[in-house]
């Protein structure tokens, strides 16, 4: 399931960047269908990824939470003045790096793809300073795109380690009960 939400938060995300002109309304709209989606892949890879670390899984979910927040209000221009500066992709970078550390130490997933996640939040995390995302551009684009779609198509294609996720969920729940 995030595997089908994350690939419809990326469509919207590049329908979006690519419609300019007339049809700006329809790219807002897309905006908001991206933000929505990637609302709910934060949501779903929260839970999933609760057993591996559930502090820093919530911690990651805030800041990716923050940055759909912050591109929704983008859209409308009602972002409050202190954080207007903020560009949403360094929150998505914070987020990535999260996620990528977070599968590299899961069972259930290949600990690439945690490198590979954490290679594209550093590519987001250029977005700090404009000046600088600019001058990188298009290169600091490539490693979040190959690292959330290389997540996106596995989680399609192969899913995660079900039975593994399981001996790492029980695994939480008998320390949390030990420690009682």
């Amino acid at each position: 399931m995030a595997g089908v939400v994350y690939l419809l938060a990326i469509l919207a995300g590049v329908f979006s960047a690519f419609i300019s002109g007339g049809l700006l309304a329809y790219a807002d709209a897309a905006n908001l269908v991206a933000s929505a989606c990637y609302g709910a892949v934060t949501l779903l890879f929260y839970g999933l990824f609760k057993p591996v670390d559930a502090s820093l899984s919530l911690i990651a979910a805030v800041f990716s939470l923050a940055g759909c927040v912050l591109s929704a209000l983008g859209l409308f221009h009602v972002v409050p003045l202190p954080i207007s500066s903020v560009n949403p992709l360094a929150l998505f970078g914070v987020y990535c790096v999260l996620i990528g550390y977070l599968i590299f130490r899961s069972t259930f997933l290949p600990r690439i793809l945690g490198g590979l996640m954490a290679m594209g939040g550093l590519g987001w995390l250029t977005f700090v300073s404009s000046t600088l995302a600019n001058s990188l551009t298009p290169y600091n684009l490539a490693p979040g795109i190959l690292g959330e779609g290389a997540l996106t198509v596995w989680l399609l294609v192969k899913g995660v380690n079900g039975e593994r996720w399981q001996e790492q969920a029980h695994a939480v729940c008998g320390s949390r009960s030990a420690r009682k």
